[in-house]
């Protein structure tokens, strides 16, 4: 394990420490186009921090519109001859960077607790969890099938054949560096498509370093390519990317009024555009739960990376039976599992938010909830450890007029409100205009089957979670055991799937 002190050092250290055994590294200030390690045309770099303890670890190019062309020009002109690459040799690029991925898998999840804050057993497991999708879809690569469609003419056949759409431009987040990019990026490769990516301004080194396992696997020049960018060019990169007419899709994770904003752009040019937008997921436990099920659930969905995942708990809705038992369990589980610090240390299962922006959204919500009669059990303030981290907190006596009933939180608050009823209970959970998942313990089959139809989010739910917590994996044992297996889930399935399609259009074919 690298030792605290490297990982207050500049990236290139960080890497430096592995070069032997991985031999892995990063130039400084530079991004990856078109097969090279280049700097921004201007020169400019901007910092990279670590959220626990503000210490700058890398500069990173600062590109903007002519960066980004030039990326897009080198996907188009590598589209060229990867499209007629052979499914097999693609899926043989995809496992080489499926192995150098698990080869170096320590490293880069040091890399995501140093740029994310991320605790370190989860980066760990986001990293597996990352490279799954280069193994999956190295297999799937092979079954690129067409459709034969039964003709309503006796001397003709009708045939379909999936083709890659072209230079995909691929947006990802910051909460999850590494996987929300090798989710999109294994689809587009598998399919023949070239990619051109805009990591997230707060954590570009995980792209990078998924550039240099491409490199590293001789994945060919412009296939990938990697367009950073600090806070300020960023709008100006997506917004490029969406009107380029050399762009055919656009995949996106993140906040929905960025989503409506890509989509918008997108409309000029007629681009397929597949976004994974933020929720407001209600967390339901029905007086026949288990509650101790329901409390470990409920541990895990809200207190995974911090509470800072899209498909997080937000709202917790207690049916009045159980109410006061689970508030009460709750707060126990919080007070013996969560501890809070930098996520390198040992233990730390709560680690610091990605900056002061997100701490004072948690604050708002925390205060305004407080103000409107919701009664603080646990934390509700700024934690010791420093200025981007918070203490877990838990709040009863939610009411729908708070905050935390209509927007994202993206924090360790864990917010309780009661109810009577099933119906009312609906009601509450779809109340939300975004939805992505939903999650409810009940032990009675009945209405195991009436809420898995009715809750609906506006009918932008995507996810239904009976019984279990987590979309893309199962937590085995303790909280300390936390991500280190990660089998598939059959809603991960779906969501591969639905990025793979993406990257296809279907070519027609009559013949006679």
């Amino acid at each position: 394990m690298l030792s605290n002190n490297i990982l207050k050092c500049r990236f290139k250290y960080i890497l430096v420490g592995y070069y032997r055994k991985y031999s892995f590294s990063i130039p400084e200030g530079k991004t990856y186009i078109n097969g090279k390690w280049v700097a921004a045309k201007n020169e400019k770099t901007f910092p990279v921090f670590n959220p626990a303890n503000g210490n700058t670890i890398a500069n990173i190019p600062d590109c903007g519109i002519v960066e980004t062309n030039e990326a897009v020009e080198a996907a188009c002109i590598a589209l060229k001859t990867w499209k007629d690459v052979t499914a097999k040799e693609r899926a043989a690029f995809l496992r080489r960077m499926f192995e150098l991925q698990m080869k170096s898998s320590e490293t880069l999840a040091h890399i995501i607790t140093s740029e994310g804050g991320k605790p370190l057993a989860e980066s760990a497991g986001e990293i597996n969890y990352g490279a799954s999708f280069f193994e999956w879809f190295s297999e799937e690569a092979r079954r690129i099938y067409g459709d034969i469609v039964p003709s309503p003419f006796k001397n003709k056949q009708m045939l379909f054949v999936r083709e890659p759409v072209g230079v995909a431009g691929i947006i990802t987040p910051w909460n999850f560096p590494n996987a929300m990019i090798t989710r999109k990026v294994a689809a587009a490769l598998a399919a023949g498509c070239t990619c051109v990516i805009k990591p997230a301004e707060d954590t570009p080194l995980s792209a990078l370093a998924i550039a240099q396992l491409a490199d590293e696997a001789k994945v060919p020049p412009g296939v990938i390519n990697v367009v950073t960018s600090s806070r300020s060019n960023t709008p100006s990169i997506g917004k490029r990317l969406c009107e380029n007419p050399n762009v055919a899709t656009i995949s996106f994770t993140g906040s929905t009024s960025v989503g409506k904003l890509l989509l918008k752009h997108s409309a000029s040019t007629v681009k397929k555009v597949s976004l994974e937008l933020g929720g407001n997921a209600p967390f339901i436990v029905f007086n026949s739960a288990n509650i101790s099920k329901a409390v470990a659930g409920a541990m895990v969905s809200k207190f995974r990376n911090s509470g800072q995942t899209c498909v997080c708990t937000n709202k917790i809705l207690v049916q009045e039976g159980i109410y006061e038992e689970f508030i009460a369990e709750l707060a126990k589980a919080m007070q013996i599992q969560l501890k809070v610090g930098e996520g390198i240390q040992p233990g730390v299962t709560v680690g610091p938010l990605i900056n002061e922006s997100a701490v004072k959204k948690v604050e708002r919500h925390v205060q305004d909830a407080v103000g409107k009669g919701a009664e603080l059990v646990l934390g509700g303030k700024v934690h010791s450890q420093g200025k981007n981290f918070f203490e877990p907190t838990l709040l009863r006596n939610l009411k729908k007029n708070m905050l935390i009933c209509g927007e994202e939180t993206f924090g360790p608050v864990a917010a309780v409100m009661k109810f009577s009823s099933e119906v009312e209970a609906m009601e509450l959970a779809n109340a939300s205009r975004s939805g992505l998942a939903g999650y409810f313990y009940s032990e009675d089959i009945s209405q195991i089957w009436r809420v898995s139809k009715n809750l609906e989010g506006e009918k932008d739910l995507a996810m239904v979670l009976m019984n279990t917590h987590t979309l893309s994996i199962f937590v085995l044992g303790d909280w300390n055991e936390f991500l280190k297996s990660i089998p598939v889930h059959w809603a991960s399935i779906l969501y591969w799937r639905m990025a793979f399609e993406i990257n296809f259009h279907k070519f027609y074919v009559e013949c006679s």
